[in-house]
């Protein structure tokens, strides 16, 4: 029988060292919980970056996988599908929008979405060709890809990957007043994330997201929102812009779209947008597979009840409330939005790292982005007594 120890030492020798794990080796999951090789039950706190919104092995989007497995998993686009059309109308429907980008994972969405804004500004808007530009905000995260560590601002991400892709102009997050300057006739498009997850879970100024629309609408420039992370429920509306009642021109979706199964991202939007690609200017082998498909539609169905859009506010209060006791008491500050949280650990305590430590050791996983801060994401079926016990443990680690 293979050990924890014999199990990390693999990846150790044999995964490329990309990512620096918890030593924590995961064997079985269920809803809100999961199981280690030495059967030691832990809480899901992290949910994996908000792809298990609905959970480990949610039995509605098992079901439809097995399904699907048994009839066809894989046709590429040469052909149509039973699943696509249905998948991209429904999700169409869901979201207000007009057409369906499919594709596998958030950065290729967001690929998409750039390729697809500067072909719409030369042949719709007609900025001269080559010269387009988008604005982009400093301390996003929207991938890891070279075009998006290009207009990265955090140097582990870009540090001896160049040279770089041009074209992008970098502000600061939440500054409406460097959004407008930077807006010039050659700009395509302003893409933002609603809520930062990478930076810490960061809400911009009330009115920002709002300003940004109007901004747009008044130099007849894209607006694109990357809800990879903030969308599907995470925030408690369908939709993190929903929070301000803006529309985006392009919405980046990802993650919990497969819902914990396969991987699965879109990018949706305004027919006059997406409707500017044409047969083999852009594609992929996997994009909007029928097994992504099958399973897509599910989430879709489940996120169409608006259950998990109230157990995110309700839940989300109660976090927000608990967490925000702890102000003063082990933390300095506690951002979010829905059952989404960032907090920062009071200067002197653990770092992050040792804060997500600890929390592994009374059997809870998070995870630090950044220095001190933790960021939380509990499964969005996570019941109120679990939530609670996560939130204890949270309390006696940086209470030390």
């Amino acid at each position: 029988m293979t050990t924890t120890a014999e199990f990390i030492a693999l990846d150790e020798r044999w995964s490329t060292h990309n990512y620096h794990p918890l030593p924590v080796v995961i064997t079985e999951g269920e809803g809100a919980w999961v199981t280690d090789t030495e059967g030691k039950r832990y809480l899901d706190f992290l949910s994996a970056y908000s792809a298990l919104n609905f959970g480990h092995r949610h039995p509605d989007l098992v079901a439809a996988a097995i399904e699907q497995l048994g009839r066809v998993t894989l046709t590429s686009r040469a052909f149509h599908h039973d699943q696509l059309g249905l998948f991209c109308a429904e999700l169409a429907e869901l979201t207000g929008t007009e057409m369906v980008l499919p594709m596998n994972s958030g950065a290729e969405a967001v690929e998409s979405a750039l390729k697809v804004a500067r072909k719409w500004a030369y042949e719709v808007k007609g900025i001269p060709d080559g010269t387009a530009e988008i604005v982009v905000a400093g301390s996003n995260f929207h991938g890891r890809t070279t075009t998006i560590v290009s207009f990265s601002t955090d140097e582990t991400a870009r540090a001896h990957f160049g040279p770089f892709t041009p074209g992008f102009v970098v502000v600061k997050y939440g500054d409406a007043a460097a959004l407008r300057d930077a807006i010039t006739d050659r700009t395509a498009a302003v893409l933002l994330e609603p809520v930062q997850g990478e930076a810490g879970v960061i809400v911009p100024p009330d009115g920002y997201l709002a300003g940004a629309r109007r901004l747009c609408d008044e130099h007849g420039v894209l607006l694109i929102a990357d809800e990879i992370q903030s969308g599907l429920a995470r925030t408690g509306t369908l939709l993190a812009l929903d929070h301000e009642h803006v529309r985006a021109d392009l919405y980046t979706l990802g993650k919990a779209l497969g819902g914990g199964i396969m991987p699965l991202s879109a990018v949706v939007g305004r027919r006059e947008v997406l409707g500017v690609l044409k047969p083999g200017e852009h594609g992929s082998t996997f994009g909007g597979n029928p097994l992504a498909c099958a399973v897509g539609r599910t989430v879709i169905k489940l996120l169409a009840t608006g259950e998990f859009q109230q157990r995110s506010t309700a839940l989300g209060a109660h976090l927000h409330a608990r967490l925000g006791e702890l102000i003063g008491d082990g933390l300095a500050e506690v951002r979010g939005r829905g059952l989404w949280a960032g907090v920062d650990i009071t200067p002197g305590g653990l770092s992050g790292r040792e804060a997500s430590a600890a929390l592994a050791g009374k059997g809870v996983l998070c995870k630090e982005t950044h220095g001190n801060t933790l960021r939380i994401a509990p499964p969005l079926v996570i019941s109120e007594d679990d939530l609670d016990r996560g939130i204890d443990a949270i309390a006696e680690v940086v209470r030390r």
